[in-house]
């Protein structure tokens, strides 16, 4: 086991100039899992600027937004996932985030 939290070690991993999409989608996974959701959207919104055809990195960070309190931003990064999932042929994460915009369109009075 390594010592401290898988926070700490991804946070030293990116100090080192390891930046990337996938360890950005770990860093928001762990913050948004310890309750930390405004750290979690700020890596991964970085996550699909560095890769905008990564759907599960949009996928969590449609939920990372619903849990700040911030809907309209978590509906356009699905919308946005449902796009990119398409293109990947990514079907499961595409009808998934389909779902989750459903849902947070009607919880807005969106239709």
């Amino acid at each position: 086991m390594s010592s401290g939290s898988p926070i700490a070690s991804l946070e030293k991993l990116l100090a080192t100039g390891k930046d990337g999409a996938l360890l950005r989608f770990g860093l928001g996974s762990a913050y948004l899992n310890a309750g930390d959701a405004t750290r979690a959207v700020e890596h991964l919104d970085r996550a699909v600027a560095l890769d905008p055809a990564y759907s599960a990195a949009w996928k969590l960070l449609g939920k990372a937004l619903t849990t700040a309190g911030r809907p309209a931003d978590a509906l356009a990064a699905y919308r946005e996932g449902i796009a990119a999932a398409e293109k990947r042929g990514d079907k499961q994460a595409m009808k998934e985030m389909q779902v989750f915009a459903r849902r947070l369109a009607k919880q807005m009075g969106e239709e």
